[in-house]
Order: C-alpha cells, then sequence, then structure tokens
C-alpha cells in the first residue's frame, strides 16, 4: 500500500504544485476562526464572511466581546451558525483566560478549545505553525476510501491508516494534495474521472469500468 500511495502522492504533486490553504487569513487567530467556520460550508464562503467578520473582530479579546447575537449576524450565511457562533465566542474567551490571547501551537490544547475537533486541530498545527499533521475532512475522507487507500468508517480511522502509509514529512502536503484533488476533480457528486491523472490506481474508477 505505501507504494501505490506514494505512486498516487507523485502524481498529485506534479498536478497541485506548491499546495495550501484556500482560506484567507492575517494571523494564526484568523485562521483558526476561518477552519472552524469551514465545517459544512465552502471556503469561497467562508472568504466572504471573514472578510466582514475580520474588519470587526480580528483578536481573541475582539471576538470575546461580540454578544453571541452580533456573532450570529455576523456568520449567518455559513451553515450551523448558531453553534459556530457559540464556538467563536467561547474559543475566543478560552485564548484570552487560559492562553493569554495566543492561539496554542500544539494540538492537545488546540483541542481543548471549544469547536476545535481533531481536523481543526490538525489544519491549524500544520497550516498556521508549520507542522506536520493529517487533517481528514469530508474530501480527504471521500478521496481516501474512493482510491482504497483507507476503508476506516471515520475520519479519525481514515487519519491513522493514512499516516501508517505516508512519511511523516509529508503529512501536510498530502493532506492538501488529496484535499484539492476531491474539490476539483474527485467531487462527491458526478466525479471528472476522463481527466483525473491517478484513476489508474482507483478502485472507485475501477470498480465503474467492471459495471459498464
Amino acid at each position: 500500500m505505501r507504494e501505490k500511495t506514494a505512486a498516487i502522492l507523485k502524481l498529485l504533486s506534479k498536478q497541485f504544485p506548491n499546495p495550501k490553504s484556500e482560506l484567507n487569513y492575517n494571523n494564526v487567530f484568523e485562521l483558526l476562526v476561518a477552519v472552524i467556520l469551514s465545517a459544512q460550508c465552502t471556503d469561497k464562503r467562508v472568504n466572504e464572511i471573514t472578510k466582514t467578520l475580520f474588519s470587526v473582530a480580528d483578536t481573541p479579546e475582539k471576538m470575546r466581546d461580540l454578544s453571541i447575537d452580533r456573532l450570529e449576524e455576523l456568520i449567518h450565511s455559513a451553515g450551523f451558525y448558531k453553534n459556530k457562533a457559540k464556538f467563536l465566542h467561547n474559543m475566543s474567551t478560552d485564548l484570552v483566560d487560559r492562553f493569554g490571547g495566543k492561539v496554542p501551537n500544539d494540538i492537545i490544547s488546540l483541542r481543548s478549545l471549544d469547536g476545535v475537533g481533531q481536523k481543526t486541530a490538525n489544519v491549524v498545527y500544520a497550516v498556521g505553525f508549520n507542522g506536520q499533521a493529517l487533517a481528514v475532512d469530508t474530501h480527504v475522507f471521500r478521496v481516501a476510501r474512493r482510491l482504497g487507500l483507507a476503508d476506516a468508517k471515520t475520519p479519525e480511522k481514515v487519519e491513522e491508516q493514512l499516516k501508517n502509509d505516508i512519511d511523516e514529512n509529508m503529512w501536510t502536503d498530502s493532506h492538501h494534495y488529496l484535499l484539492l484533488h476531491g474539490r476539483y476533480v474527485c467531487k462527491a457528486r458526478n466525479p471528472e474521472c476522463e481527466k483525473c491523472v491517478i484513476k489508474d490506481f482507483c478502485d472507485y474508477y475501477q470498480k465503474s469500468l467492471i459495471s459498464e
């Protein structure tokens, strides 16, 4: 499996050279907010929301001082905005009270913040602090299972399976490769298999040929 995984990642690295997050942010706190908002929401929509949100509150202190109603108003076009408003308020309060207004630079501390799960902590650690982490969002989960790189039923288990077959110094780039491939080629509906550079390695594609 390691050989198959390495071959796939090599091809994807040519398709998506120098991969990076498509979220807009100016500092690690803004990145953390954007990633929390990105759950069940496109990066494009998040960038539209944060353009206004960050003009009002671009620090934990400012966001903590906003009322929940005001936060809901600012992020209402995001999915599950009521829950996210509470997460942002509580997370910002935690940062001020427990971390001196600074975003912690380790995954365990990040996960202790309200609204921050494994995926969010991994993304912030990898993108914000240049660490090595393999975040499994909906795109990575779907692509990994379609390719046959993982067969687990949860993002956490898929993350474990992928890490077993990918060198640690490639975790962050691999996350971006699989994510971007899922976003632009291996879409949830109507995957564009005809233009896929890794279809010869793909279990999903091979099964589709057999069914024709």
